[in-house]
């Protein structure tokens, strides 16, 4: 016999024992049935996708786990539970994009003070000129009242009645103005108050994170003053 023909029934001898030396790959499983038995099989439980089982190695080593497909109360739990998580990152995302804004629109708490005395400042403009155009509007319905009670019975022309009814028209129109613009002097006055609180609390979180990085010091208090020399 040749030498080739020899090579290759050897390789061909080490390559079947190889093979039927090779540990078997089929799994065990074991999972538990409706009566609470704990069963072992070479094959995954029909009801596996319902109830789970626990794979093993041939040493009896859980090497794996199928899960039992989640019922429909947990799914909606899942649901539930992302679309929270969804709507807080939202909120998070909206307040951290304000408290940028905030600390971008104002460097110092006095310039908050400023903002909001500026802004009160106006509104009360609105009210003061409202108020005086209110004054002159009713001088002259006054006015025209007197002018057509003097007319005593005799046709009143179409011209006055046209224009008590602008007139009160414009007049209730002035006072619903300045009811809104009293009610926004509160709004606006708790809206800078609540700028100011936060802009506080960004700034204390800051500086109480620099400390804790080591990129600040701790303010030291100030010096207790000297008693008064006697």
């Amino acid at each position: 016999m040749r030498q080739g023909q020899l090579t290759r029934i050897s390789l061909a001898a080490a390559m079947t024992l190889a093979i039927g030396s090779a540990p078997a790959l089929a799994a065990t499983y074991k999972w538990v049935d409706d009566q609470g038995v704990v069963h072992y099989t070479d094959k995954a439980p029909p009801d596996a996708a319902t109830k789970g089982a626990t794979v093993l190695d041939k040493q009896g080593r859980a090497v794996k786990q199928l899960e039992p497909a989640p019922t429909p109360a947990q799914l909606k739990a899942k649901a539930d539970a992302e679309e929270e998580q969804r709507i807080a990152a939202r909120a998070q995302a909206d307040q951290a994009r304000k408290d940028k804004a905030l600390l971008q629109s104002y460097t110092t708490e006095q310039e908050i003070d400023v903002a909001k005395a500026r802004a009160l400042t106006t509104i009360d403009g609105q009210i003061k000129s409202a108020q005086a155009y209110s004054t002159d509007l009713n001088r002259r319905l006054e006015a025209l009242k007197q002018r057509k009670a003097s007319l005593a019975g005799k046709p009143v022309p179409p011209d006055i009645d046209r224009d008590l009814n602008t007139i009160e028209i414009e007049l209730a129109r002035q006072q619903a103005l300045i009811k809104q613009k009293t009610e926004d002097i509160a709004t606006v006055s708790a809206k800078y108050d609540a700028d100011k609180k936060r802009w506080q609390d960004i700034k204390s979180d800051q500086t109480r994170s620099a400390i804790a990085s080591g990129a600040a010091e701790v303010p030291k208090p100030a010096p207790a003053p000297a008693p008064p020399k006697k």
